[in-house]
């Protein structure tokens, strides 16, 4: 590979901010310094630009199947891409158990359907949904030689994806001796579906009664439950997609004991609240994401927990389906669920905006410093998934992932501009100042302005190490 010589940039890590040259040979660093020079190398100025180790999206959702044929509208190919104009160099995506499968099965789909497409690395956590002494037996090797350390369980959806407390326990105690970690959609499911039976046979069909159903209290309770269990089993617990007071406080509560509960959130529960459900008509439909958005007393609390440390990082539970139809068809589309909010294809979009959100909303607002941006969208999360320090750090002999970005660029988010196939943006028309310029992959520019400049199957599996072990 040829040699890449990036000049001049302020170079920003977790902990560092400075000046300098990087080096990359071979994609990796090579070296950092001050003027620095190689004959034969690429040379990119990076003269008034911050340089970042590329960002990792610890919680993304990829052609991915929901049940009743519908799956999220990116493909590997079209979602890496948008990852990487946003800045993301890495993605952790999900292989799901089905019920009488094995967790190995998962894992090897979702890697056939992965490795040709996608264009930046990637990683798997593995999803079960029937714990049995067959899949438990399976894990040890999971982790040990797939470098698989990460394991969801849902404590929500009844009949579908929810595992009751017992299996949880039981995959906890299974992984906890070999580096792997439970990670959790906490929501207490039981009484959730209780509440939405009670609204449809009431004729409650809009989506506005997707937020009214799943209650923060519920958020919650189930999070302090599992923290709970895991405490019990002796092995850290990690809780997706955060968005309630309640359910930080748990783990608040849990990590002033001294346990190892950790958190994600996500943006979309950082700049928007529970207002957006009074959308009219179907237009509420956008923000149908699991957990709902909440209000600004949560919103006050989760930026109080991003600055504070007890949530570890930001995510974007990217898990897009179209407004419309067409083009992509009805199984891709929230229409899906014109007629029962409880039928909506659940998630939202998010993978490109993830750091030009947090460095205008968090860095430019005074919410966060620029080593904590950093912290948040790289490495934490490589720290807590097992790819660190090859990952999520600019050091020598780490992976040359870049991205050069200009703190001072102002642009409109929009659909139309973005790279993802979803036909709308939680943010469309959101005025931010900060942004993506360059992106190198193991020292590969793939982005460069507006051009893209990667290719699909560029990217590379990662087999990570203990996840929730070094923090």
């Amino acid at each position: 590979m040829t040699q890449v010589l990036i000049k001049g940039g302020r170079i920003v890590t977790a902990v560092d901010d400075y000046v300098g040259d990087i080096l990359v040979q071979e994609g990796r660093i090579e070296a950092i310094g001050r003027s620095l020079s190689a004959e034969t190398a690429e040379v990119h100025d990076a003269t008034g630009l911050m340089v970042f180790p590329g960002g990792i999206d610890a919680h993304v959702h990829m052609e991915t199947p929901m049940g009743n044929d519908v799956y999220t509208c990116d493909t590997f190919e079209s979602g890496t891409k948008s990852a990487a104009f946003g800045g993301t160099t890495t993605i952790i995506d999900f292989a799901q158990q089905f019920h009488h499968d094995s967790p190995k099965a998962a894992l090897d789909r979702r890697l056939a359907v992965a490795e040709p497409q996608c264009s930046v690395d990637y990683a798997f956590h593995v999803i079960l949904t029937d714990v049995n002494r067959d899949s438990l037996a399976e894990l040890p090797d999971l982790i040990n030689q797939d470098g698989v350390s990460s394991y969801k369980l849902y404590m929500a959806y009844p009949g579908v994806m929810m595992v009751d407390d017992a299996a949880i326990f039981k995959t906890m105690r299974q992984v906890g001796g070999h580096g792997g970690m439970a990670i959790l959609h906490a929501e207490n499911g039981i009484v959730i579906q209780t509440l939405i039976d009670e609204a449809l046979e009431q004729g409650h069909t809009s989506p506005q009664y997707h937020q009214l159903t799943r209650p923060r209290l519920m958020e919650g309770e189930a999070a302090h439950r599992v923290i709970r269990i895991a405490e019990l089993a002796e092995v850290p617990s990690y809780i997706v997609h955060l968005s309630a007071k309640e359910a930080l406080d748990a783990v608040v509560e849990a990590r002033d004991r001294g346990v190892h509960a950790f958190a994600e959130t996500c943006p979309h529960y950082l700049f928007l609240d529970h207002s957006e459900y009074d959308a009219p008509g179907f237009e509420a439909a956008k923000y149908v994401m699991t957990p709902p958005l909440r209000d600004h007393e949560c919103q006050h609390a989760l930026w109080r927990g991003l600055q504070f440390d007890d949530l570890q990082l930001v995510a974007t539970d990217h898990c897009p389906f179209c407004m419309n139809e067409n083009p992509l068809g009805l199984l891709k589309s929230k229409q899906f669920g014109r007629d029962n909010f409880n039928r909506i294809p659940n998630g939202a979009p998010g993978v490109e905006l993830r750091l030009m959100l947090l460095y205008d909303g968090g860095v430019r607002a005074g919410r966060i410093n620029l080593n904590r941006f950093v912290q948040l969208t790289a490495t934490a999360p490589a720290k807590m998934f097992g790819l660190f320090p090859r990952k999520g750090t600019i050091a020598v002999g780490s992976d040359a992932d870049l991205v050069l970005f200009d703190p001072n660029e102002t642009h409109t988010l929009s659909a139309s501009t973005h790279h993802s196939l979803v036909d709308y943006s939680l943010f469309e028309g959101r005025e931010v100042t900060g942004k993506v310029k360059k992106v190198f992959l193991r020292g590969q520019c793939i982005v460069d302005g507006d051009q893209w400049l990667g290719r699909p199957g560029m990217g590379q599996y990662q087999h990570r190490g203990a996840s929730g072990r070094v923090l």
